[in-house]
């Protein structure tokens, strides 16, 4: 969606937004950080975020996977930097294709910063001398594919004193194609609004949205200040001089400072506020905080679907997946990345048959051994692996490597027997609980248009060993409101299911729409989700060296038990599929593993790997 829509629409509800710059790390775990913390910073809220471009162009890779990444992984709508200081009309054709690729169609287009290694601006080509041309060239090559942004400076520039020339400038921008502002940073409200003000006068009519820099050190404000040549306030220098040396407490006298600021802003009319991140999240959100713009029980963030949708390219209509990558939606977005078309309205003829490899980027197990290992220890037993899921449940440990976030607080109402099949040695890996029609408004399960209400079945995906898989089976099979999937490593599958017929977990029904039914349940996908599952679980065990317990033990659950995914279609039924479990569980749970001693070749031990077996 273009952001000057975005913004159109806030102006008419009159309703305040924000959103969020970023800009690519130099480092790959920097840049693993970062899409965690967006991931996270999407329940924030933001009504767009964007991703910078270095000065020539020379982080240009790392800028576009960025945007593709937060376009299509993490459903945020993204704005891309793109200068035009040292950077050929090649690698500006190449930058907007990538975007046009990835699904992203906004465009912030700038003039850009020279190298560091020069001191001052220099056209390196006739063709993009100033921001203008770049906008023109653009509006020129894709029409009104790009909303394309410009910039706005409300003091002055690094090389420019002449505020109103620069007004000018920004009126040939706009009349060149630009259709949105986004300003420098700035601390002087006053200044700002007289600013606004000569803006409209001269014609610039389109939004002007204000960037604001959160701050986070007393040194950080002043160096961040002083290269915007921005005017500083009195009354915020009184402020922060006092605790400049406390960071904790600059952080909280500057919250309340850029907090007051906004809503001097918002008290204006100027409605949408735009949050240089500085790549943290900490300071935006305290200051979100204060202003009560952030998500919670009585205004909640409005889901379209209760999973996130992607916004890659042909993906924008997209309405149907299976429940199985509920906790893994980076990997499904890459699984499918290659499909021509997406499900829309029904699982059926208009996907692929086909999904992606399991070598491709993000899907497999993130961080390094030593990081692993340190979130999930060293497990010498099955109970301690069964202890690392309990904790996971309670919501005392982040992340499974099969779940890439916390429990989620829908699993509430589940919790407590979620808990109780794990101490016994069934390990779930995802769930939903039953739900008998809820607002599609209510903070926790909703999603949907307003006015609506939405249903789901009971469902549990669980990892059952082989000596237990039979009599789960038999009593599944005893409820003719329960059907079920199981299937082990090698792909020997059990199934009372209907022959490939996709069952819907959850749907709604709104107001003039027919009903939805957004997640599902169905063969061909779990086969390829099993394929996943078993990987993540080897990827996990070789975080261990070869001949250690904590290997076998991982790898012996992968090789020996099944992985089975439980619908109850009674909904009204909100503990139905917990009653199967009744009386099994794994025995002898807590037996450690030890070492058999080696076997000796002439009275010296053999030089073979060490072996493992259970102790007696």
């Amino acid at each position: 969606m273009h952001i000057s829509q975005k913004l159109a629409e806030a102006e008419r509800a009159k309703k305040p937004t924000f959103s969020f710059e970023f800009f690519p790390p130099k480092t790959a775990q920097g840049v693993q950080n970062l899409y965690d913390r967006m991931d996270r910073m999407h329940g924030f809220g933001p009504s767009f975020i964007d991703v910078t471009w270095g000065a020539g162009g020379r982080l240009s890779h790392l800028t576009c996977d960025m945007v593709r990444t937060a376009q299509s992984a993490y459903g945020l709508e993204t704005c891309m930097h793109l200068t035009c200081t040292d950077m050929e009309k090649s690698k500006v054709d190449a930058a907007l294709k990538e975007a046009y690729n990835a699904g992203c169609t906004n465009i912030l287009a700038l003039r850009g910063d020279p190298p560091r290694e020069k001191e001052k601006w220099e056209a390196s080509s006739s063709q993009f001398r100033y921001a203008k041309d770049l906008v023109k060239y653009i509006k020129d090559t894709y029409g009104n594919h790009f909303d394309i942004g410009v910039a706005g400076y409300p003091e002055r520039l690094e090389d420019q004193d002449d505020v109103e020339l620069l007004i000018d400038h920004l009126k040939e921008k706009v009349d060149a194609g630009g259709t949105f502002v986004v300003t420098q940073m700035f601390y002087n409200v006053d200044n700002f609004l007289n600013w606004v003000k000569r803006c409209r006068e001269k014609g610039v009519n389109v939004p002007i949205v204000p960037g604001i820099m959160p701050i986070q050190t007393h040194a950080a404000f002043l160096r961040r200040a002083n290269w915007a040549r921005c005017d500083i306030p009195q009354s915020w220098t009184d402020s922060l001089e006092p605790v400049k040396s406390d960071d904790a407490a600059v952080r909280d006298v500057g919250k309340d400072l850029v907090a007051e600021m906004c809503r001097k802003l918002l008290d204006n009319g100027i409605i949408n506020l735009h949050f240089y991140t500085m790549n943290l999240a900490q300071s935006v959100k305290m200051v979100l905080e204060e202003l009560n713009l952030m998500p919670d029980t009585q205004s909640p963030l409005e889901k379209p679907l209760p999973w996130r949708q992607s916004l890659g390219l042909n993906r924008r209509e997209e309405n149907v997946r299976p429940i199985f990558w509920r906790n893994r939606n980076r990997s499904y977005v890459a699984r499918t990345q290659d499909w021509d078309e997406f499900p829309n309205g029904r699982w059926g003829d208009s996907r692929s048959p086909a999904f992606g490899e399991l070598d491709a980027y993000d899907i497999g197990l993130k961080g390094t051994n030593e990081q692993n290992i340190k979130l999930w220890g060293e497990p010498q037993c099955f109970k301690d692996v069964a202890d690392l899921f309990v904790r996971y449940m309670s919501g005392d440990l982040g992340s499974l490597p099969w779940s890439e976030a916390p429990i989620s607080e829908e699993a509430n109402a589940i919790k407590d027997d979620l808990i109780a099949l794990n101490r016994r040695g069934l390990l779930t890996i995802n769930s939903q609980p039953a739900v008998d029609g809820v607002k599609s408004s209510h903070p926790v399960y909703g999603w949907g248009p307003r006015h609506g209400y939405v249903f789901q079945k009971g469902y549990l995906e669980v990892l059952v060993s082989a000596e237990l898989i039979s009599e789960l089976i038999t009593r599944i099979e005893r409820d003719a409101d329960i059907t079920y999937y199981a299937v082990n490593k090698s792909g020997d599958l059990k199934t009372n299911s209907p022959a490939d017929t996709p069952n819907a977990v959850t749907w709604g029904v709104f107001p003039g729409k027919e009903i939805v039914q957004p997640t599902i349940v169905e063969t061909i996908s779990f086969l390829a989700w099993k394929d996943e599952f078993y990987r993540l679980g080897q990827d996990w065990s070789v975080c261990y060296p070869a001949a250690s317990p904590s290997r076998y033990i991982i790898e012996s659950l992968m090789e020996t038990s099944y992985l089975v995914n439980i619908v109850h279609n009674d909904f009204h039924q909100s503990h139905g599929i917990f009653r199967l479990f009744d009386g099994l569980e794994i025995q002898n749970m807590d037996q450690h593993l030890a070492l058999r001693p080696k076997p000796e070749v002439n009275g010296a031990p053999e030089a073979k790997q060490e072996q493992t077996e259970l102790a007696n």
